[in-house]
């Protein structure tokens, strides 16, 4: 049905919500904002910058843009720190699986995500070897909903964005999605900007709609 998928990463292969959690939480302590899971809900497939604006929403100091940089590269610190934790065990053996399952069916694999430590947690998950392209934030301007990273992942795999399908667990990416004209995958419950073509519990299913 589609001659690529392309998945976003946090969420979806693997999870690192907890480490994301921990690590705007210190940075939020140190400056006195309150945080908490209600907060990081919103900042699920948002950058880096981005997701501390929103962290910023409740200060009542007022921060230069170098001192949110600071901020954002302290956060991305601990976090690294954090990642250092995962290991190939961190990807379910139902969703390797399932991308095993993919290639032998020649369809073409992607990770398009906005977060600039992909590379990282893939190569921690010992998954390189398991896609065809990674588009990270490291290689974009726009981060989601824009529809960018998915374009350029597309791109990478020499793929128009109609024979792609996304797989997404974010509003965000969700909306970044139909922008480019793919079809998208959700996994979770919402709710949505708008109706994905297809709703799953776990990624370990897309093999069964691609």
């Amino acid at each position: 049905m589609y001659k690529g998928v392309i998945f976003d990463l946090d969420g979806v292969l693997c999870h690192t919500d907890r480490f994301h959690y921990r690590a705007w939480k210190k940075v939020a302590d140190e400056i006195g904002v309150p945080f908490d899971e209600t907060v990081n809900r919103r900042l699920r497939g948002v950058s880096r910058l981005e997701s501390l604006e929103i962290i910023l929403e409740k200060s009542r100091e007022t921060f230069s843009e170098e001192q949110k940089e600071q901020l954002a590269e302290e956060k991305n610190t601990y976090y690294r720190t954090l990642l250092s934790e995962m290991t190939p065990a961190d990807m379910e053996p139902a969703v390797r699986e399932m991308l095993q399952e993919l290639r032998a069916h020649g369809i073409q694999i992607a990770v398009g995500s906005s977060s600039k430590n992909a590379p990282f947690i893939i190569e921690r998950l010992g998954a390189e070897k398991a896609f065809d392209a990674v588009c990270d934030g490291t290689m974009i301007t726009h981060s989601k909903p824009h529809p960018e990273v998915f374009l350029k992942a597309a791109q990478a795999l020499g793929l128009e964005p109609g024979e792609c399908l996304v797989v997404e667990d974010a509003p965000a990416g969700l909306e970044a999605a139909k922008a480019a004209g793919m079809d998208c995958a959700v996994i979770g419950q919402g709710p949505w900007p708008e109706k994905p073509e297809f709703e799953l519990k776990s990624a370990a299913e897309v093999a069964q709609i691609a």
